[in-house]
């Protein structure tokens, strides 16, 4: 039989999620310090934030395989390479993409059958939540607020959960756009577009629902007028993973079908 890595680095919290929820746990030797999910995983040690790490001291932990996100960790991953560590990075950006991530690093621990029944489940709740959606009346318009400044539109999986929970992304042809500042978008247009929902998550920082509605302009949009901006935390919607595709989708939806 093949040996599959048993000492694993994960330099995002996805992955950790991940491996947790296969059982795999165990086998996690050091951790992002972003990391929340699961609560247990904060026990690990910590070894990177996002675009710096710990070098050192994952050499130290022995991993048999590192495993990192985006072109944002190209370079801690090319210095980790460079140390003779086996890395591999994950680069998803939509549902269909998480879910795949899901199916691979299954493939790559020894649990294929695991990790595909995972996958499966996530996107049968997906299913779920989308059925539920198509009976409201009719859908708002929503816009979801990455970051205040510069002003940024969500990612590609987040629009998409939007849409799954039942709402209408004001920036449609912003959502394939992968890097952030392909995504910046002018308030004044933001205004035009007239959401009728907000929901921030400002990746790092607590959402300031005052600077939203001060924004000029903004309190003539259906959504500062009626107030309806909700905070999102970026644990639950920002990372690519199990997290974003349950509680993030969830959240959003509970908001909606209050407001349907």
């Amino acid at each position: 039989m093949p040996r599959y890595p048993e000492r694993i680095v994960c330099l995002t919290e996805e992955t950790t999620e991940t491996l947790y929820l296969l059982g795999q746990g165990d086998r996690i030797v050091g951790v992002s310090g972003y990391t929340v999910r699961p609560p247990e995983a904060r026990l690990k040690p910590k070894v990177s934030a996002f675009i710096n790490a710990k070098f050192d001291k994952i050499e130290a932990l022995r991993p048999d395989l590192v495993l990192a996100f985006s072109d944002l960790q190209a370079d801690l991953c090319a210095e980790l390479v460079r140390r003779g560590m086996n890395v591999v990075v994950f680069n998803q950006r939509s549902v269909d993409e998480i879910l795949q991530m899901i199916a691979m690093l299954g493939g790559l621990i020894g649990c294929q059958r695991e990790a595909e029944d995972l996958a499966a489940r996530l996107r049968a709740g997906l299913d779920v939540i989308g059925e539920a959606a198509s009976r409201f009346p009719a859908r708002l318009r929503v816009f979801f607020e990455e970051w205040d400044e510069p002003l940024i539109s969500g990612i590609r999986w987040v629009e998409e959960l939007v849409a799954v929970a039942g709402g209408e992304p004001i920036f449609p042809e912003l959502s394939t756009a992968g890097l952030a500042r392909d995504r910046i978008v002018d308030p004044v247009e933001v205004a035009r577009r007239d959401p009728q929902v907000i929901f921030a998550s400002w990746c790092g920082k607590k959402v300031k629902k005052a600077a939203i509605r001060s924004r000029p302009g903004w309190d003539a949009t259906s959504a500062v007028r009626d107030e309806r901006i909700f905070e999102i935390k970026s644990t639950y919607i920002l990372q690519p993973g199990p997290a974003s595709l349950t509680d993030g989708v969830r959240q959003m939806h509970a908001i909606l079908a209050s407001l349907a």
